[in-house]
């Protein structure tokens, strides 16, 4: 049956490839690798591309490609890959309870469906687990990065090149990658206006859109840097403790329900054990 599944599967493949023509070439040389789901099945989704990417409406295309972008991936995917990639993790989580349905004798398409329907719906929760990450992360570092510039500012050197020494000096994470970003921009010809205003928009942040806007303001009217930089280092600090202090708020309410599900019950259980044991010995309850 298993054999059976596997041959239909790619006499499907090879008439859906050989019905859109022949895939064209992508030039990949100035791309980041996809991520390991899209990388393990790119062949499916170069195939596929077409037909879930012509489904997108503009304002739903515009939106994942924000997303994307977000998330770090805009150079990895496009729109029309990433909902061939859902396609395909659909597919494969139909194949895979499909395999293990048949054979034992049980036919269930309510069971299948729900399959594919976890399977198209795995991707999009990753990707917004990635962009959540990523904005904690941001979030994380951007007070150090900005005491970095605050700093190469007061020494002396230009703006280009405190982000240079942020760069070399700063911890691994998104927030570098942008940097590096920005200073590949500059180097390929764009000003730093526009470099800096499609970081702020790649990020998609507020807290990296007021500091790009403070900057270019602050360079427009001929203002200190530093002086801006060491006022937006304050309030990004000041805004980390206030998030502290709200989460650290919620963690009680947030215990609640693991509380009464799980702990109160085993407590009970073990204090009123050996009560209720003295009584059936002391034949109390019969």
């Amino acid at each position: 049956a298993m054999a059976c599944a596997a041959a239909a599967v790619w006499l499907l493949l090879a008439s859906i490839r050989s019905a859109v023509g022949p895939v064209p070439e992508e030039d990949r040389r100035h791309q980041d690798d996809p991520p390991t789901w899209w990388r393990l099945c790119w062949p499916l989704v170069r195939v596929l591309e077409r037909w879930p990417g012509a489904l997108l409406a503009q304002p739903g295309r515009k939106q994942l490609a924000d997303r994307l972008w977000r998330a770090g991936l805009g150079q990895a995917l496009n729109p029309e890959q990433f909902q061939a990639g859902r396609v395909v993790a659909a597919l494969a989580a139909l194949s895979l309870l499909g395999a293990v349905l048949v054979p034992a004798g049980v036919v269930s398409p309510a069971w299948l469906l729900l399959s594919a329907a976890v399977g198209y719906a795995l991707p999009a929760t990753w990707l917004r687990d990635r962009v959540e990450s990523k904005s904690r992360r941001v979030l994380r570092d951007l007070p150090f990065y900005l005491d970095v510039l605050t700093l190469s500012l007061e020494s002396g050197l230009n703006l280009t090149g405190a982000m240079r020494q942020a760069v070399d000096k700063g911890p691994s994470g998104p927030l570098k990658v942008e940097f590096v970003r920005v200073m590949r921009d500059l180097r390929a010809g764009r000003s730093r206006a526009e470099a800096l205003r499609a970081m702020a928009d790649r990020v998609g942040m507020p807290q990296v859109g007021s500091l790009v806007s403070a900057l270019l303001t602050a360079e427009r009217q001929g203002a200190s840097l530093g002086t801006v930089l060491r006022s937006q280092a304050e309030q990004r600090r000041h805004e980390r403790f206030v998030r502290a202090e709200k989460l650290a708020m919620e963690a009680p309410v947030k215990m609640l329900l693991p509380l009464v599900l799980f702990i109160f019950p085993c407590t009970f259980l073990m204090l009123f054990f050996p009560v209720l044991s003295r009584i059936l010995q002391e034949g109390w309850i019969k």
